[in-house]
C-alpha cells in the first residue's frame, strides 16, 4: 500500500511494517511476521525495486511480531538490521519479561492469534547479527531515519522519524488497534513491560515534525502529535 511519495506499508491493521523509498534505495522499518515475506517482495516489485535495493532494516523493538523476516533479509541479501542496544538481546531470542494480558475480548484475541499463525508467527527466526543504535542516532540509510528512544513497551523500544516521508513509525510505543480488545484509536499497546514508562515516553513525540504516525498495530494516524500523549492516557484510564 502506498501512503505517500516515499512511503509504503505492508501487512494490515493487525500487524504492519513500512518501507521508505528514495533515490538512494529503500529503508524497511520493522519486519512483521515471517509470512509477510511475499508481501515485502510484492510491494518492492510495485515500487520497481528488489530486495537488493534495501539498504537497511530498522526494528522499533525486538518482539517476534516485528522481527519476522529480518534475519532472512539479512542472510539472503546482506541487509544490515538495526535495533536499539537495550533490545539487541531480545531480537536475538534472549529472555524478556512476561507482561500480563490486561483486558481482552475473545473475538479480538482469536483474530490476532489466527492471523499471526497464518503469517508464520510460530516460525520466527531470531537475529544472529544486529547493528546496535541509540537514542538520537541518525542512521546512514535512505531517508536519514532518526532514532527516538521510547522505552516502556520494551527497554529498547524506539520511534523512527523519517522527515522525507513526513512520518514517524512508533512500533508498539502506542497502538491504534488493540489486538486484544479490538479497540481502535490511539491507546496504549498491550504486552507492555512498563506501562507507566511507556506513557511517559510519549511526550517525546510532541516535538517531531510529521504528518503520519505509523504504529505496528492499527491504522495509520494523522493528527496533532503534541495532543497525542493525553489522548493515549485517557484511553489507558478508560
Amino acid at each position: 500500500m502506498k501512503l505517500g511519495p516515499h512511503l509504503h506499508r505492508i501487512g494490515n491493521d493487525v500487524v504492519a511494517a513500512y518501507l521508505v523509498d528514495t533515490e538512494e534505495g529503500v529503508t524497511v522499518v520493522d519486519a512483521g511476521l515471517a509470512g509477510h515475506w511475499p508481501e515485502l517482495l510484492a510491494e518492492l516489485t510495485t515500487m520497481g525495486r528488489t530486495p537488493d535495493d534495501v539498504r537497511g532494516l530498522v526494528l522499533t523493538h525486538g518482539d517476534t511480531d516485528h522481527i519476522g523476516f529480518a534475519e532472512r533479509l539479512r542472510r539472503e541479501h546482506g541487509v544490515p538490521v538495526y535495533v536499539h542496544a537495550a533490545d539487541a538481546d531480545r531480537a536475538r531470542g534472549g529472555d524478556k519479561p512476561k507482561p500480563t494480558f490486561g483486558r481482552w475480548r475473545p473475538g479480538a484475541l482469536l483474530g490476532f492469534l489466527t492471523y499471526s499463525l497464518r503469517k508464520g508467527g510460530l516460525r520466527t527466526t531470531y537475529l544472529t547479527e544486529v547493528t546496535e543504535v541509540h537514542d538520537g542516532d541518525v542512521l546512514p540509510l535512505p531517508g536519514a531515519p532518526r532514532v527516538v528512544g521510547m522505552p516502556g513497551h520494551s527497554p529498547g523500544s524506539i520511534a523512527v522519524h523519517v522527515p522525507v516521508a513526513d512520518a514517524v513509525m512508533v512500533g508498539d510505543a502506542l497502538t491504534t488497534r488493540d489486538v486484544l480488545t479490538g479497540r481502535t484509536g490511539p491507546g496504549p499497546a498491550p504486552f507492555t513491560d512498563d506501562p507507566a514508562q511507556a506513557l511517559d515516553s510519549l511526550s517525546r513525540l510532541a516535538g517531531l515534525d510529521a504528518t503520519w504516525l505509523l504504529p505496528g498495530h492499527g491504522a495509520p494516524w494523522r493528527g496533532d502529535l503534541a495532543a497525542l500523549p493525553d489522548e493515549v492516557r485517557r484511553a489507558a484510564a478508560s
